[in-house]
């Protein structure tokens, strides 16, 4: 079952070129798909326009569809969107308006009109869940960029959403605080809900995704299983700046007739690559 769907659509901002232009992918529902892409490739748009952002709040031109769990976001509001779809932008700090961290993650509840009873062990519970617990009445002003960004995907998991949409959710965070964050993405992932995020550093999310998109100006150049996409995107050059050193290296022995299991992370390389220089080592001191 498809959770959204681009169905050859294009949109430009008033005033402006094409930004996207007559995509075509889907995103299965319980999934875990990665955009990657060079500055200005349409990343963010493309966020916006799954979420309903665009063309709804910003206007522009577009062609196409956008079809979000069955529904045209054409033909929904904003709204109505949100209700199911969770989008936090890279801009995080724009998306704070609360004072104290406890206010900010009940703003979405409160909006909602969730039960007011329910709403206080409803944020505890997600405070915890993005290590801000104990944080409750910090203002927000006070918190770090790394802090404030995971307070931004707090308030996108309160109201658990059946599709979460992150704009480089880990920019502002220091290498262990990227892999927590993806390994709480991948838990979240495990559980059913379908996940669609743009990171620039495919190895922190590579152990967790399902799909992989390339965009590049504005259109799709590769949707592929993650190392299928990486493959074509090594062996055609494209966007090669992103491919994870280890899977360079990967391909690179491939030539010379090495054959590998699945790479998903650094322990996955470290296993077979070790096994692979003992067994050359045995050849060599039989011969």
């Amino acid at each position: 079952m498809k959770a959204i769907s681009f169905e050859n659509f294009s949109y430009a901002y008033p005033k402006s070129k094409v930004v996207l232009d007559k995509l075509c992918f889907d995103v299965k529902k319980g999934s875990f798909t990665a955009i990657v892409g060079p500055s200005g490739a349409g990343k963010t748009t493309l966020c916006m326009a799954a979420a309903g952002v665009v063309p709804h709040y910003f206007g522009g031109r577009s062609a196409g569809s956008v079809v979000v769990q069955g529904v045209r976001t054409m033909d929904s509001t904003m709204g109505e969107l949100a209700k199911g779809v969770a989008l936090v932008l890279e801009d995080y700090e724009s998306q704070l308006v609360a004072m104290t961290v406890e206010e900010e993650v009940a703003f979405g509840l409160e909006n909602a009109c969730v039960d007011p009873k329910l709403i206080s062990s409803m944020v505890q519970e997600t405070l915890q869940l993005v290590g801000l617990a104990g944080r409750e009445q910090q203002e927000v002003g006070g918190l770090s960029g790394g802090q404030k960004q995971r307070l931004a995907l707090a308030g996108a998991l309160v109201t658990k959403p059946e599709i979460l949409i992150l704009d480089e959710p880990a920019s502002a965070l220091d290498p262990e605080g990227a892999a927590e964050l993806y390994g709480l993405l991948g838990r979240l992932n495990k559980q059913g809900m379908t996940i669609m995020v743009v990171e620039h550093e495919i190895a922190r999310v590579l152990p967790h995704i399902d799909q992989l998109v390339l965009l590049l100006n504005g259109s799709i150049a590769v949707v592929d299983q993650p190392e299928a996409a990486l493959r074509k995107m090594n062996a055609e050059g494209l966007f090669q700046e992103a491919i994870p050193p280890l899977l360079e290296l990967r391909f690179l022995l491939e030539k010379s007739g090495c054959r590998f299991g699945t790479w998903r992370c650094e322990a996955d390389a470290v296993r077979e690559l070790s096994a692979a220089l003992k067994e050359a080592e045995e050849v060599s001191q039989s011969a």
